[in-house]
C-alpha cells in the first residue's frame, strides 16, 4: 500500500512540473502592444490592411517584407533586450527594432502616413493588446533637422519624457511636451517590461509640423502655367542596389527589362523580379 501510495504522489508531481513548465513561457511572454496615437508605422499599415495597403509606404513596406509583419503588429519586439536597445540595435534598423521581419519599416520615405502635430501637450496612446503591470515606458522625437529620406540612428532621437513603473490598460494615455520642429519627424517609444521578462517593444510614429514652405500667393487674374509634356524617365541601365529609382525608370535585370511604378531606394533583396508592387515587366 505505501509503495502505491509514493508511486501515485511522485505521478502527481510529475504532472504538476510538466503543467508549470509549459504555462511559465506563456505568461512571461504575454505582453504585446504598439503606439496608436500618433500610429506607428506598423499599425498604420495593419490598419490599411495588410493584403491591400493603401498608402504608398505601406505598399512599398509589404513589398519589402511581406505581410506577416502587418498580421503580428504588435510583436515589434526584442525577448532579451533587458534595457540594452542601443547595444543590441543597430543604427537605420530602429523602427524594425533590427528584426528581418519588419524590415519594411526601416523605409526611409517621406511619405509616410504622418499626424499633424504642433510644439506644447501632445497626447499619445499606446494599444496593448496584452498590458503587463510594473513597465517602463520611454518617448523620444527626432532632431531638429532629421531628414525622414535618411537612416533613423539613435544620435537622432531626442528624449521626451520616461515613465516608470506604469501599469498599462489595453489603451493608455500619455501627456507629451512636444518641442518647436517644422517638418516631417519621429516619435519613437520603447516599452520596456520589468517584472517576469526583459522583453521591449518599440515604436516609430510619424508626425508633420508642416511649414518649410509656403503655397504662391493668389491673383486676381492668375497666368495659366504653361503647357507641357510629360515624358518618362529615360532608362536606367542595369538594376543596382542602393540605386533610387522614379517611377517610368526602366532597367534590365537577368536579361529582362522593366519599369519602375513605385518611386524607391533599392536594397538587396527587392530585385525586379521580387518585387511586382515596384516593378512591371516589360
Amino acid at each position: 500500500m505505501k509503495t502505491r501510495n509514493r508511486l501515485a504522489l511522485a505521478s502527481l508531481v510529475a504532472s504538476t512540473a510538466l503543467a508549470v513548465a509549459f504555462v511559465v513561457p506563456l505568461t512571461t511572454a504575454s505582453a504585446h502592444g504598439t503606439m496608436s496615437d500618433p500610429a506607428s508605422r506598423v499599425y498604420t499599415c495593419k490598419q490599411e490592411g495588410p493584403e491591400n495597403p493603401k498608402s504608398d509606404a505601406c505598399k512599398a513596406a509589404v513589398a519589402a517584407g511581406g505581410t506577416q509583419a502587418f498580421y503580428d503588429w504588435n510583436e515589434v519586439s526584442l525577448l532579451d533586450a533587458g534595457g540594452r536597445h542601443r547595444q543590441i540595435i543597430p543604427d537605420g534598423k530602429l523602427c524594425s527594432a533590427g528584426r528581418d521581419k519588419y524590415r519594411g519599416l526601416d523605409l526611409q520615405r517621406a511619405d509616410w502616413p504622418a499626424k499633424r502635430v504642433s510644439a506644447g501637450p501632445l497626447t499619445v496612446t499606446y494599444h496593448a493588446s496584452a498590458p503587463h503591470s510594473n513597465s517602463n515606458f520611454e518617448f523620444y522625437i527626432t532632431r531638429d533637422g532629421w531628414s525622414p529620406t535618411q537612416p533613423l540612428r539613435w544620435s537622432d532621437l531626442v528624449h521626451l519624457q520616461t515613465f516608470n513603473n506604469q501599469n498599462p490598460t489595453t489603451f493608455t494615455n500619455w501627456t507629451l511636451n512636444i518641442p518647436h520642429r517644422t517638418g516631417r519627424h519621429i516619435i519613437y517609444s520603447i516599452w520596456q517590461r520589468v517584472v517576469g521578462s526583459a522583453e521591449a517593444f518599440y515604436t516609430c510614429s510619424d508626425v508633420d509640423f508642416g511649414g518649410g514652405t509656403n503655397p504662391p500667393p493668389t491673383t486676381s487674374n492668375p497666368t495659366p502655367p504653361p503647357t507641357t509634356t510629360t515624358t518618362p524617365p529615360p532608362p536606367s541601365g542595369t538594376w543596382a542596389a542602393g540605386t533610387t529609382y522614379q517611377i517610368g525608370n526602366r532597367v534590365t535585370y537577368n536579361g529582362s527589362s522593366y519599369e519602375c511604378t513605385l518611386a524607391h531606394t533599392a536594397i538587396a533583396g527587392w530585385e525586379p523580379p521580387n518585387t511586382p508592387a515596384l516593378w512591371k515587366r516589360l
